[in-house]
This record gives C-alpha cells, sequence and structure tokens, in this order.
C-alpha cells in the first residue's frame, strides 16, 4: 500500500517572528483554528492538542496556531529562522508521517457540538459574509485568522489570531484594510476593533 506523501513548505508573514508551515491536506474543518498563547492552552480541555504540545518543546516557540491546512508559529526574538527552520519542517514532516493526533477526541467532539443560540441578524449575517469571503483568504495567506466576535452600535469586534496576534501591522490593516470594506459593504458598520489585543 503507498504512503500518501506529505509536503511541507514555508511562507513568511507580516509578523517577523512568525512562519507559516503550509500542508498539503487540511488539519481542520473549515472555518475553525485553534490558537495556543501559552503551553498551558494546548493542554486545556477545550482545545487539547498534542501538535501544540510537541511544538512548545521547542525552546524558541511562544505560540502556535493551527487553521485549515497550515501551522503559524511564533518564535522569540532572540531565535533567528534560519538557524530553526530545518529542523521544525522536519519535525512536523515525521510527526504527520508517524499519524500522529493534531488534537484530541476531546477537543474534536467539542467542536463537532455547536449550541444554537439566537439567529444572527441581516446586518450580522452580511458582516460575516464579506469577513468569509474578503477577508479571511487574505488574513490566512498571512498565517493568521479572523473571526466575528460582536456587533453592537455600528461597531464591530474581531478576533484576530495566529501571527496577527502582536504583529507590527496588524492595526494597520484592521483600520485601513478590514474597517474601509466593512463600513463600504455593510452601511450599519462604523468601526471595527479588534477583541483582546
Amino acid at each position: 500500500m503507498l504512503k500518501s506523501q506529505i509536503f511541507i513548505y514555508t511562507e513568511s508573514t507580516p509578523n517577523p517572528n512568525s512562519m507559516k508551515f503550509v500542508l498539503n491536506f487540511e488539519l481542520v474543518p473549515e472555518g475553525a483554528s485553534f490558537d495556543y498563547a501559552t503551553p498551558s492552552d494546548a493542554i486545556s480541555e477545550e482545545k487539547n492538542s498534542p501538535l501544540a504540545v510537541e511544538l512548545f518543546g521547542f525552546d524558541f516557540v511562544k505560540r502556535v496556531f493551527i487553521s485549515s491546512n497550515f501551522v503559524t508559529v511564533t518564535k522569540d526574538e532572540e531565535t533567528k529562522w534560519e538557524d530553526e527552520l530545518f529542523n521544525l519542517k522536519q519535525f512536523l514532516k515525521k510527526f504527520f508521517e508517524d499519524k500522529k493526533e493534531v488534537f484530541a477526541q476531546s477537543t474534536i467532539k467539542a467542536h463537532e457540538t455547536n449550541p444554537s443560540g439566537e439567529p444572527d441578524s441581516d446586518t450580522v449575517i452580511k458582516i460575516k459574509a464579506v469577513l468569509d469571503q474578503y477577508v479571511r483568504p487574505a488574513v490566512e495567506s498571512d498565517g493568521g485568522a479572523i473571526s466575528f466576535h460582536s456587533f453592537n452600535e455600528g461597531t464591530v469586534k474581531v478576533l484576530l489570531q495566529g501571527s496577527c496576534s502582536g504583529c507590527p501591522s496588524s492595526t494597520m490593516t484592521l483600520k485601513a484594510g478590514i474597517e474601509n470594506l466593512l463600513t463600504r459593504m455593510v452601511p450599519d458598520v462604523k468601526e471595527v476593533v479588534a477583541e483582546g489585543v
């Protein structure tokens, strides 16, 4: 029986401390993403990830983000990518060749069950559509993710994850790009702010 080939390539991101490792297969269901700001996040019940735990085993790793078909790793200031890139790529290749679990079963189950809350308003539906169609692909190409948090009195709150967290250009992207787009396409939107940044 043929073993499926695992291909990994790297892409730099606007955040010089973050590197995107792109794989030739999906890691998470469409639209889902997992951000690990600390090693303890990786063992938390709702987003337990053996992959993130092992990545935090590298001294220089400060944050791990897993989405669609990529893993974004954020390093410390002192470490140079050229010193660690090869080892990290080899580690990821072996991890996936050994068919290790990316997420614990509890994490998978927690994200399969989607509790139905209040239905979205027409404005929220439009905001989510703009984020999904126009913003998410661009943010993902930079190794990050954006998700809708809330909408109240003209203000949209979004969550920025992955390489967007702590990225020097994320505030400019948020205001100059995302806010301009949303205010133009959804007249009820007056402002866009990042939650928890």
